[in-house]
């Protein structure tokens, strides 16, 4: 086989020309709270984008820039393939060129390296164990002390365990001659899966070493090279695989993420709810106010459907249908900009109990995040698996609580104008004009306003304390209930929201129950959504809902969480990226390209 057909063989992408990547450009979601706007208030380098949220400027790119990118990532897949056309033609000379089915067949005890590590942890320097053992997994490392000593680092379960090749022991106990052992040495590289047997050893200098007694058994190859670590930013996006084998930091980012959403679920169990799964695909999105992802299926083909946006209108049928408390874990999408905090599919926890007001919902966010910090801090300091800032526990000592109106009118020295009023937005910015010098962009909604404000004078008060932002505007949540508040007269949710350095972290609220009054409050959403949105499509009242709601609600607590937020916080990650398998969507789309490339 010619060197350019092999290449050809294994690597079709490397022999065409690569087409470089666009610009990824993210903006905040419309309908969640935004980081801290003093993050971006004092930076020249900002501008705002339509919705009004100030966001990064795009240098433009270099003059070539381009053509050197596709010129070095050319190069750099030139290169594995000349790599992994060698290891191949090794691996045939040595007739190792084999994927061999698993075999069981031995006297050995099969345990993983952490059953092998933890059963002989207290094994004595320089003693060894009787028993036989077999260990499976990758190899890290290679070492060769002399021409009849060899080591080996080898991996699983994010464990690693040294091996020795000893050959005057292998032979006593194989009868494997110095030729055998040469080859063995020389096939095996790093990143190759292997099968070891041998006893538990200890060296002198304290080491947990398995030291075998035959030659290990080569069980898959890796014919490409597996790097020690990444350093080129591009293929850290294209490989994700290779990012997790060589970056300890994003794997155990990930196996913390596994372990935090049990404890929530264990949580949840423990206080009788009951963990239930609602459809991810049907023909309204529903639950919030998004732009959703459409898309269509051969069974419906004369109408579109969509990926939901939150599963909470499914959730409160259930509650109508008789089940008090329960709760769902599970993928979410928002057809929006993404960014360091925010990804178009993420993972939200929502749970709904019957009978429970704002008050107890608040106690229980509490009680949870207090434990949920104590845990996590445990599990990290425990495990030293993460690097990034912790919060400390003092942090979490007080909780704050402020109104969402008499809070901002202190902050802005103004009085609000009546907010259910149809001339409310043209009011506040008048207000904000003559009170404060404030202009107001012209196609900002009176709900995006509002939210601003907040975003600017209320949640940087959670950078020293964990804060609850209670009470909002009625027009701000359409499925929560509503009261009028004594302290301004204005027409308010019994809602909350809890934020921690300036990141919102739940969203709670007593469920709006009468059916009339969800449908006014559907009916002004929709009027605001096709006003304001009129290029997204006709919005229209959700009508199996209101019958639903027909049927008999119980006053009923809602509360909803990001899963991937919450990782961010108890695990000082700075990306949301860094919390997800495969990294954002950015990640995921151009981890499928390297195929694609012409």
């Amino acid at each position: 086989m010619s060197s350019l057909s092999l290449s050809q063989m294994l690597r079709p992408y490397a022999t065409r020309p690569m087409t470089a990547k666009g610009a990824v450009y993210g903006r905040f979601y419309t309908i969640t709270r935004r980081r801290c706007a003093r993050e971006y208030s004092n930076d020249p380098s900002t501008e705002r984008s339509q919705d009004g949220v100030k966001s990064k400027k795009t240098r433009p790119p270099e003059p070539g820039a381009a053509k050197k990118a596709e010129k070095m990532a050319k190069q750099q897949w030139e290169e594995q393939a000349r790599e992994t056309e060698k290891r191949v033609q090794k691996l045939k000379e040595l007739n190792a060129l084999e994927w061999p089915r698993i075999q069981n067949q031995t006297n050995a005890a099969r345990m993983s390296i952490p059953e092998f590590r933890s059963k002989y942890r207290d094994l004595a320097a320089g003693t060894s164990a009787a028993d036989e053992v077999q260990l499976r997994g990758r190899v890290l490392a290679t070492r060769k002390h002399s021409s009849k000593l060899a080591f080996l680092d080898i991996q699983g379960d994010f464990h690693t365990v040294q091996v020795m090749l000893d050959f005057g022991h292998i032979q006593a106990a194989s009868g494997t001659t110095v030729e055998q052992f040469r080859e063995k040495r020389l096939t095996l590289l790093r990143g190759d899966f292997v099968s070891v047997e041998g006893t538990a050893n200890v060296t002198p200098q304290g080491e947990l070493t398995l030291k075998v007694n035959k030659l290990p058994d080569l069980l898959s190859p890796s014919i490409a090279p597996v790097p020690t670590k990444l350093v080129d930013e591009e293929t850290m996006v294209q490989s994700r695989h290779l990012s997790l084998l060589v970056n300890q930091q994003v794997s155990k980012s990930l196996r913390f993420r596994s372990e935090l959403i049990w404890w929530l679920r264990n949580y949840l169990v423990k206080r009788k709810f009951l963990e239930v799964q609602t459809p991810i695909l049907a023909d309204y999105a529903g639950g919030a106010t998004a732009r959703p992802f459409l898309t269509s299926a051969t069974a419906f083909s004369h109408r579109d459907l969509a990926l939901r946006i939150a599963p909470e209108l499914w959730l409160k049928r259930m509650v109508v249908g008789g089940f008090d408390r329960i709760f769902e874990i599970g993928p979410s999408f928002r057809n929006e900009g993404l960014d360091a905090t925010h990804n178009p599919e993420f993972t939200m926890c929502e749970f709904y109990q019957a009978y429970a007001d704002l008050t107890s919902l608040i106690g229980l966010t509490t009680d949870l995040v207090k434990n949920l910090s104590s845990w996590s801090r445990e599990v990290l300091e425990k495990s030293k698996s993460l690097s990034g800032e912790i919060l400390d526990p003092a942090y979490f000592s007080h909780f704050e609580q402020v109104e969402f109106i008499p809070a901002l009118e202190d902050a802005l020295k103004i009085k609000m104008p009546d907010l259910t009023d149809e001339n409310a937005l043209s009011s506040l910015r008048d207000v904000l004009r003559t009170e404060l010098g404030r202009e107001v962009e012209p196609d900002v909604s009176l709900n995006k306003l509002l939210d601003d404000l907040a975003s600017e004078y209320l949640e940087p008060k959670s950078e020293d304390s964990p804060l609850y932002i209670t009470h909002h505007p009625s027009c701000m949540s359409p499925l929560s209930k509503s009261f009028t508040c004594p302290k301004t007269g204005q027409l308010v949710s019994a809602r909350a929201e809890l934020f921690i350095k300036g990141r919102e972290i739940a969203n709670m609220y007593e469920e709006e129950n009468n059916p009339f009054e969800q449908r006014r409050k559907f009916e002004l959403q929709v009027q605001a959504r096709n006003a304001n949105d009129p290029d997204e499509g006709e919005a229209v009242v959700d009508e199996s809902y209101i019958q639903a709601l027909e049927h008999g609600l119980p006053p009923t607590g809602g509360w909803g969480c990001g899963i991937d937020r919450l990782v961010m916080l108890f695990s000082g990650a700075t990306r949301i990226s860094d919390t997800l398998s495969f990294g954002s969507l950015r990640n995921v789309v151009a981890a499928t390209q390297v195929s694609k490339r012409s």
